[in-house]
């Protein structure tokens, strides 16, 4: 059994009761703003919409935006599907992997991308200062933490092993909680450890050696996440959703231009120490998905087995 199929089988149950349970579509009183819920998770990759709502990008367009932390896409996709959430933010690989296994969820547009530089990005794979592995082909035969088994973590790890000249299939990944990865690298429990920020930092400054940027590896300008809604949720309020995209692409574009402004709203939504918050490694901001490099990692998880054939990539990118 695949680790998604938990997700497909909630998502499923949602599907069946989104009748009951979708938003009415009811015209508003002239002047009301349009309530509009979104499933978040409270990580840097999201700064762009909390900016967007603090700078009035979705209220000028007629909308209320209320932002709702879930504890992951396993939660989050389920929501939108049945209407608890209007849409939502997830990385790349689990939609992928949803709309594939029949869920209809589009993408509105980009999330994250990859800072695109070697070293230098907002997430990477990480061995104690003294370790003996000093590129990513040296972890073979190793065990290496991720957050998620078969997802973006795995796959975009094993095209850095693969990179380097390294066998992706001798490489052991176990899953273990961001937050839990710094003490389990010290203490020895695994090898290596794939993390992003803020815990990219943690390690880093605890002089610990990053010895790969998977993202990079996976393509500079990988596109890590996207906003969704479902098919049927949009197809309801194209104008609505219009104005969500357009406002979604503002924010972006905001966040992108005013990299002390992420910095400084990140305080107000997440819990990370104000110190690491100045010196950490922020994602980029693109308006729009990177499609080349959606259909690079798309083919990896064709090539790593968490798809059994080529995704239709056309039906969920917008």
């Amino acid at each position: 059994m695949r680790p998604s199929t938990a997700l497909l089988a909630a998502a499923t149950t949602a599907l069946l009761a989104a009748t009951a349970c979708s938003p009415s579509g009811e015209e508003p009183a002239e002047g009301e703003l349009i309530t509009v819920t979104a499933g978040v998770i409270p990580i840097v990759d999201v700064a762009p919409v909390h900016l967007g709502v603090e700078q009035g990008f979705f209220s000028d367009r007629g909308i209320d935006l209320r932002l709702e932390a879930g504890s992951g896409g396993a939660a989050i996709v389920p929501g939108v599907v049945n209407g608890e959430f209007d849409f939502a933010f997830s990385n790349v690989a689990s939609l992928i992997v949803a709309r594939e296994q029949g869920l209809p969820l589009v993408a509105l547009g980009n999330g994250a991308t990859s800072a695109g530089e070697q070293g230098a990005d907002f997430g990477g794979v990480f061995v104690l200062d003294d370790s003996d592995v000093t590129g990513a082909a040296d972890l073979e035969g190793l065990t290496v933490a991720i957050n998620n088994l078969n997802n973006i973590g795995d796959t975009t790890v094993r095209q850095s092993v693969r990179v380097d000249g390294g066998d992706p299939g001798e490489v052991d990944f176990v899953e273990l909680p961001f937050p839990d990865m710094p003490a389990a690298l010290e203490t020895g429990q695994i090898d290596a450890v794939w993390a992003v920020e803020p815990f990219a930092s943690v390690i880093r400054e605890a002089g610990h050696r990053e010895i790969a940027s998977n993202f990079v590896d996976t393509h500079p300008d990988l596109s890590v996440a996207a906003y969704f809604t479902s098919e049927d949720r949009s197809a309801r309020d194209p104008e609505l959703f219009e104005d969500i995209t357009a406002a979604l692409a503002e924010s972006l574009t905001y966040a992108e231009a005013n990299p002390d402004e992420v910095r400084r709203i990140l305080g107000t939504y997440t819990e990370i120490d104000e110190q690491v918050i100045e010196r950490m490694v922020l994602p980029r901001f693109p308006e729009e998905i990177d499609e080349e490099s959606v259909r690079t990692l798309a083919d990896l998880m064709v090539t790593d087995g968490l798809l059994d054939s080529e995704p239709d990539l056309d039906a969920l990118l917008p």
